[in-house]
């Protein structure tokens, strides 16, 4: 479907959302549309600002999700190198004839660090051209004194996230005078709210807690493997270059990409009912309590000899703090058996797992290869048992690579030792 046509489920935003967009406004200062997902409110951003065909420059380190997004907005993917210690985007590293030929700019701020705003609204601003800014991870997190989400022409935020709605998400816009046509624009874009969908959402929460109770994480997860609905066999979801290659041609094309774009969240799309609204409201009315608690965590994590050193000033609230560790995977076993799920790892970059023929790869690979490969994202509201985990299994911090001299790279080690 193009951009503006109108969908079955165009609908107007009512009371609770405009409370919602109130609640945002007032943390950034800038225009806020409730969106039901933060992936629909950054397809609906790009088709605005970007021409079908355009250039995107991006983090390979991403969700494949964002990755499918882009693709079904009609846009080239060109993946950025990155810091191998945060998996920002490596500004200077970026070719002058890759700049000349992007139409955008997309931030990922991945686990909450900051991508460099400042520098690339810099960027933007002289060649002309949009940044988006990808602010799922990173709803308390700031950069050059602003929140992150305040840079770009765009923002997009998740709900699911910091605030644990498991749903909903906000886009931000720099021109308030767009509120209306980019309001119009989603309207037109989502399917009708569903009341087995709404029912479904608000059991979730009981039935996740059952689980957890009664230590049923891994029969849960095998029991949706056998019942198919387990989309995911490893970290990428399969590509399925065949069928992704005939979407590809009809983009740009939100329902063609529908397959990959819903994966992990069928409602992405889906306008939000009352029930999910005032559950999102209660958790976004919670937030500055998490961020507190998050914060902490997160200077707990920082400490450690696993973590990036710190560079001074505050310390974010992290949603996930990426420790770099040697063996990773015996890392992810020896939490799992103290009960501590690790999620959100984006291993291999996106393009070694897409290939040229979807995405420009990054001209200096090894970085995000190297990040990838050895970042576990830790919940900061369970640092102190994740540090005794990781103390007692004999985890090691991982090598820093051999490279150019990145901003911020560690001498002698990647953080102080405990032994």
């Amino acid at each position: 479907m193009a951009i503006g046509e109108a969908g079955p489920g165009s609908v107007r935003h009512g009371s609770q959302s405009k409370r919602l967009e109130e609640t945002m406004r007032g943390r950034l200062g800038r225009e806020c549309v409730y969106v039901p997902s933060c992936r629909f409110g950054l397809f609906v951003a790009l088709r605005h600002w970007c021409p079908p065909g355009g250039r995107v420059l991006m983090s390979p380190v991403n969700d494949d999700v964002i990755f499918f997004v882009v693709l079904a907005a009609g846009l080239r993917p060109v993946q950025a190198p990155l810091n191998p210690f945060d998996a920002s985007i490596d500004i200077d590293a970026v070719p002058d004839e890759v700049w000349g030929s992007l139409s955008a700019v997309l931030t990922t701020n991945l686990y909450g660090n900051p991508d460099p705003a400042p520098e690339l609204r810099a960027r933007c601003d002289a060649l002309g051209i949009p940044l988006f800014e990808d602010a799922a991870h990173a709803i308390g997190s700031e950069v050059g004194g602003r929140p992150v989400g305040a840079w770009g022409e765009a923002s997009v935020f998740s709900l699911s996230k910091h605030a644990d709605a498991q749903a909903g998400g906000i886009l931000s816009l720099a021109d308030p005078d767009l509120r209306e046509a980019v309001r119009n624009t989603c309207d037109g874009l989502l399917t009708p709210s569903r009341t087995a969908s709404e029912l479904a959402y608000a059991v979730r929460p009981y039935a996740e807690a059952a689980v957890r109770g009664l230590g049923l994480r891994r029969a849960a997860w095998a029991a949706m493997g056998l019942l198919g609905l387990a989309e995911r066999d490893g970290i990428r979801m399969p590509l399925r270059p065949d069928a992704l290659a005939r979407a590809v041609g009809t983009a740009p094309d939100l329902t063609a990409h529908d397959p990959w774009v819903r994966v992990d969240m069928h409602t992405y799309r889906q306008a939000s009912g009352p029930l999910r609204l005032r559950r999102i409201r209660r958790r976004l009315g919670r937030l500055d309590e998490v961020l507190r608690a998050t914060r902490d965590g997160t200077e707990l994590l920082l400490s450690t000899r696993w973590a990036r050193p710190r560079e001074g000033g505050d310390v974010q609230p992290l949603f996930r703090v990426p420790l770099l560790v040697a063996d990773r995977d015996a890392a992810i076993a020896a939490l799992a058996r103290r009960g501590i799920v690790v999620g959100y790892l984006y291993d291999p970059p996106l393009d070694d797992y897409a290939g040229q023929a979807f995405t420009d790869p990054s001209p200096a690979p090894e970085a995000a290869r190297w990040f990838a490969r050895h970042a576990l994202p830790v919940d900061p509201l369970r640092a102190r048992e994740a540090v005794e985990v990781l103390e007692r299994s004999g985890a090691r911090p991982a090598e820093p690579p051999q490279g150019p001299t990145w901003p911020g790279a560690p001498e002698g080690g990647l953080g102080p030792s405990r032994d």
